[in-house]
Formats: structure tokens, sequence, C-alpha cells
């Protein structure tokens, strides 16, 4: 058994290879994780600073609901492509095409892909533009009863979709550059995105009859960006450009087949987020922003390690699940759910703990005061709270492409989208915003249960009791470490806006502290995850 390699004979030589196997892709995983995950967390530190150019600029108001309303539709396909369908369908037919198919038939489907993926994209980005009335119609019909705000949206909306179509291609050079363990470009990328928005804010503003639109312009032109940075490691690959029109090749219907239903099957959180759109367009001016800040807090720890462990653990889940190592493969995807859940629940209890001195710190000022920053606080909350299970679905679901199953998220997602809207309803009442943001994480708990129900008996077991037991440390850990960093705070006043030295000073020594707890706490109890990493690192600083 990989549990136990020091079997005698020649049994236990077979174990001790299969070890070193399991050994040497959570290595693999874990160098492919931290590459991306450096680059995301570039990224989200100058996606915070982007956000709080916006909340300074914008506000709260009608123009900051109108442009986070046209941008919900494109970012929610970057969402669905980037982080989702298309990667996680092309990567386990693209891998299995490079590791037993010829340099030609490689060749011939990365040309079929990028003919294909281009005229779809051309046909969806031209519909979009033609029809983004309607669009508004339907994911912020509460904005109609505003006409000013509704043209608007419409206006903003026009003039970002041609995103779609450069965030397609991006994509698709992300599967191919992941597939061959090249992680670097695609996790930079997003910083251009970032830099945009930012850049076209401060130099356009004055010049704009209606300055939001600098957003849209940033917008544009970061997916432009995004998408010709690949271009030059593309080429170093020795991946090339040309028009083929082989749509009915093998793996083009292969990758088609896992990506409709995983359009839906592997993004049952964006969907969540998009349906509590719909519901917030009837509630108070705000409410979207709201929403969307608190949102955009809850990315930060999924984007740097869940996303990131996600995406670096699909191309050895599909290399092993193709050279049929399913001993391995069970090892692996255990590996990423703990190392996953080691980062995200201490993150979850840290933003319980601090949701107000974050947002204060983050966003409390021009524009955005403190009323802004207390309903922020309140979906803040009520995101957190299923911040575990949102990052356990985004290494669950990998498992299932890597076995080219789409159709089982499929149908679980559409059980989980069923209960968001139930739960939406019940909760928008009583608890307004902040309701909405609780059915997304109650329908994301749903969610992760019935994935490992249905891979249970697909794998013959998934070591659920270790699992289990690993959580349980991991939450014992993390609960000091929230008590800590909440004591520390709660010495500053998160009532006011500026004197921002002081809130640093109790910020960072609250998240400094409260870490070091956490590590003491996780040392003290042996968690697994914890001398990996130190093992790690120790392998590391002596190279």
């Amino acid at each position: 058994m990989i549990t136990n390699p020091t079997n005698s004979g020649l049994f236990g030589t077979f174990s001790v290879i299969r070890f070193i196997r399991f050994m040497s892709e959570n290595k693999k995983i874990a160098r492919a994780a931290s590459t991306i995950g450096m680059g995301t967390l570039v990224s989200r530190f100058l996606g915070f600073f982007r956000d709080m150019v916006i909340a300074h600029f914008f506000g709260a108001g009608m123009a900051a609901d109108a442009f986070f309303v046209a941008f919900r539709i494109p970012n929610l396909w970057r969402r669905l492509v980037g982080e989702g369908s298309m990667t996680i369908s092309f990567v386990p037919v693209y891998t299995e095409y490079l590791q037993r198919g010829t340099e030609e038939e490689v060749k011939e489907v990365t040309h079929a892909a990028f003919t294909l993926m281009g005229l779809i994209l051309v046909v969806i980005t031209l519909a979009g533009i033609l029809l983004s009335p309607f669009l508004i119609q339907v994911i912020a019909p509460g904005f109609i009863r505003v006409p000013e705000k509704f043209q608007l949206t419409v206006t903003l909306n026009r003039f970002i979709f041609p995103y779609l179509f450069f965030m397609g291609l991006f994509a698709l050079c992300m599967g191919i550059l992941n597939s061959r363990r090249h992680f670097f470009a695609p996790a930079v990328a997003p910083v251009f995105l970032n830099i945009s928005i930012i850049l076209s804010v401060f130099l356009f503003y004055h010049f704009f009859q209606k300055p939001v639109m600098t957003l849209a312009l940033g917008v544009l032109a970061g997916g432009v960006l995004q998408f010709l940075f690949q271009v030059p490691f593309l080429w170093q690959k020795g991946v090339t450009f040309r028009f083929n029109f082989h749509f009915r090749h093998p793996a083009i219907r292969r990758v088609g087949a896992l990506m409709i239903p995983g359009l839906i099957g592997t993004a049952v959180y964006q969907f969540n987020v998009f349906i509590d759109t719909i519901f917030a367009s009837f509630l108070p001016g705000g409410s979207v922003s709201y929403l969307f800040f608190a949102d955009r807090l809850l990315e930060f720890p999924l984007g740097i390690f869940a996303i990131a462990i996600g995406v670096g653990s699909l191309p050895s889940l599909s290399g092993l699940a193709s050279q049929g190592k399913m001993e391995e493969f069970k090892g692996a995807l255990s590996f990423t759910f703990r190392l996953t859940s080691f980062i995200c629940i201490p993150a979850m209890i840290g933003l319980i703990a601090l949701k107000t001195p974050i947002v204060n710190f983050l966003f409390q000022r021009g524009l955005f005061d403190y009323s802004a920053t207390m309903m922020t606080a309140q979906a803040l909350l009520s995101y957190s709270v299923g911040l575990w299970a949102i990052a356990g679905v985004r290494t669950i679901v990998p498992a299932f492409y890597s076995l080219q199953d789409s159709w089982t998220p499929l149908k679980i997602s559409l059980i989980c989208l069923g209960a968001n809207v139930l739960f939406n309803a019940i909760l928008i009442i009583p608890l307004k915003h902040a309701g909405l943001a609780l059915a997304t994480s109650l329908s994301s708990i749903l969610n992760l249960i019935l994935l490992c129900w249905k891979l249970n008996p697909k794998l013959e077991g998934l070591g659920l009791s270790k699992n289990l037991k690993s959580l349980g440390r991991i939450l014992l850990s993390s609960l000091p470490m929230g008590g800590v960093a909440y004591g520390v705070c709660s010495f500053g006043d998160w009532t006011t806006t500026g004197r921002l030295l002081e809130k640093a000073l109790f910020l960072f020594t609250g998240i400094g502290a409260g870490l070091g707890v956490y590590l003491a706490c996780s040392y003290w109890m042996k968690n697994e995850e914890m001398v990996f990493l130190m093992k790690m690192l120790k392998k590391k600083s002596h190279q």
C-alpha cells in the first residue's frame, strides 16, 4: 500500500516505487500551485488597489452598480472558461495527446481548437453587443425602474463585451501552457487587467462625460493585453497558430463533450453569484456593490490558494488517470483537498474575525462611508461561512474531469442552483443582501457534499476518515488564531475614515499574531500538511 512503503519482498518494492511516485506528484502539484499562487497574489494585491480606486472615485452608487452589473457577464465568462470549463475540459484530452500522440497530431488539435474557439467567440461577442438590453433585463431586472441607470448599464456592457473574445482565447492558451507544465504566464496575466483599469481611471477620468466609462476602457484593454502576453510563451513551447477547420477531430469532439456540461458543472459558485445579482437588483441602492466588494475579498484566498491548487493539480490528475494509476490518483486528490483546507479554513476564520477592519482599511474612503463598510462586512461574513466548501469544490471537480466525467458535476450543480434560488427567496427578506451571500454559502456546502458522495464509489473510497481527521485538526488550530487576531484588532477604531498607518499597525499585527498562533498550533498537533510544507521549504533553502 502507498501508506506503508517499508514492506519487504517484491510487493514492498512496488509499494516503495508507488510511494515515491506519489510524493513526486505531490511535489509537482505543490510547485505548480506555488507558481500560480504567487502570480495570483500579485494580481490580487493590484486588484484590491483597483477596488480601492473604484470605491474612492465611484463609491457604492448608481455608476458603480451599473459597472459591476455590466462587468458581471464578461467576468462570469472569464471565470467559466479561464478558471472553469475550457481549461478543465481541454487539459485532460490535450495531456493525453501530449503523452501518447505524435507531434503532428498535437499541432492539428491545437490549430483546430484555436480556429473553432475563435469563430465561436466572434459570434458570441457580436450577439452580446446586439442583445445587451435584453441581457441587462435578465441579470438586473430591477434596474428597469430607473431608466438612466438601465441605459448606462447597457452602454457599459456593450463597450466591455469584446473582452469575452480575448479572454476566451486566453483560456485556450492557458490550457495549452498548463498541459505543458507552464503555469507562470497564465497566472501573471490578470495583472494587466488591474493595471489597465487603474491607469484608465487616473488618466482619463476627467476626459469622459460619464467618468465610469474609464472602467470599461480599462477592462477592454486588459483583456487584449492578457491574451497577447501568452503568445511569446506559446512560441517558446513550439506552439504555432494556423487555421484548421477539422472541427470533427476526435479530440475536439471529446473536449466539446466535456465542456458543454462543464459550463455549468464547474462553476456553480459563479452562477450563484450571478443569481444573487438578479435578487440584489430589487434591494436598496448599493446592494450590488456590497456583494461585489465582499466577493472580491473572498476571492483573495480562493484565487491564491484554492484555484491555484486546483489548476496545478489538473495536469497531474489527468496524467495519472490516463495511465490508470488510480492509487496514486486517490493519493494526489486527497493531498490537494487537505492542502487546500489547511489554508482556506484559517482564511475563513480570519475573514469572519476581521471582516470590519479589513473592509474599513481597504475601502472606507471618498464616497465609500462607514455605512457601506458595515453593509459590506455583513455580506463578507455570510460569504465566509462557505469559503471552505467553495475551496473544496475547486479541488474535487478537477478529479471528475480528469476521469473525463463532466455530467456528474453538471447534475449536482443544477441541484445546487435550485437550492440557491430557494435559499435566496427564504433569506432575502430577513437578511437583505447578507441573506443572498449566505444562500451562496449554503448551496456551496451542499455542492461539496454531493460531489464527494458521487466520487467516493468511483474511486472505491476517498479516505474520508483521514480527511475528516485532518479537517478537525485544522479547525482546532484555526480557532485560537481567530481569537488572537480579533483581540488585537479590537483596540483599533474601525468606525472612522483615515488614520491608515494606525489601522495598518493594528490590522497587520493582528494578522501576523494570528498566523503565528495557527502555525504553532499546527506544528504542535503535527498536521501532515504543515510537515510537508516545512520539508519542502527546508529542501528549497538548501538548494
